[in-house]
């Protein structure tokens, strides 16, 4: 299959992005900065999503399988920042973690719908059904647009053959979120975990593969949680 995942420089888009080539597939991905194999785009530019698939679509010899929106940001800002601030910070994660992730799933299913069908994969969170932090308002909001954005792509084109599916990681051993579970205490965070364990990149690497490749056609518009038990649904 012939595969573009954003933001696969590092964490979970990093492991999704090796076990894939690992498994054979064609993919190409995406990151901020770019590298010598990553294509570059900063997704804050709401040019640049053209950009990356285009440039996706030309490595990947004008065929594209499927798209997983992994490229995100979790940055806090606190209710009390300034009027400023705050509005800044809402606008800088919508743009990054829906916005982005919507023109790119817009332009997959315009050419899913030329070449007989194709599948999306949104990496979502576990704050999307069950909220965040006092200074992650934004951040679960956009995950709780990003599911239901899923569905919606789910219902509206399942009959094209393009299928929609998300999956909703608590916390996981990454480079975003190494420094808040420390500020947090990570006692106190694999406290909430009946597992006893926060994920880590390639549990949730896994769930994206095979989603990506594998997951039957009836399971389109689901989402996967990977969260220990954290938060059952």
């Amino acid at each position: 299959m012939n595969i573009l995942i954003t933001g696969a420089s590092r964490g979970i888009g990093a492991a999704a992005y090796e076990l894939l080539k690992s498994r054979g597939h064609n993919v190409v991905g995406h990151s901020t900065r770019g590298s010598a194999d990553l294509i570059a785009g900063d997704l804050i530019d709401p040019e640049a999503t053209s950009a990356v698939w285009s440039q996706s679509l030309e490595r990947l010899g004008g065929h594209i399988d499927a798209l997983v929106n992994n490229a995100g940001i979790y940055e806090a800002i606190a209710a009390d920042a300034s009027d400023t601030d705050w509005r800044e910070g809402w606008q800088r994660t919508m743009q990054i973690n829906v916005q982005a992730p919507a023109d790119l799933s817009r332009l997959a299913v315009a050419h899913f719908k030329g070449v007989g069908g194709g599948r999306i994969v949104n990496v979502a969170s576990r704050a999307g059904w069950r909220g965040d932090s006092p200074d992650h308002w934004h951040y679960a909001a956009s995950k709780s647009a990003l599911i239901g954005m899923t569905k919606t792509i789910a219902r509206a084109y399942a009959a094209d053959g393009i299928y929609a599916f998300a999956v909703a990681p608590g916390f996981t051993v990454s480079e975003m979120t190494e420094e808040y579970l420390k500020g947090r205490g990570g006692a106190a965070v694999v406290a909430d975990i009946p597992l006893g364990r926060v994920a880590n990149t390639d549990e949730v690497a896994e769930v994206i593969r095979w989603l990506a490749t594998e997951a039957p056609a009836s399971s389109t518009g689901s989402t996967i949680d990977v969260n220990g038990a954290s938060y059952v649904r």
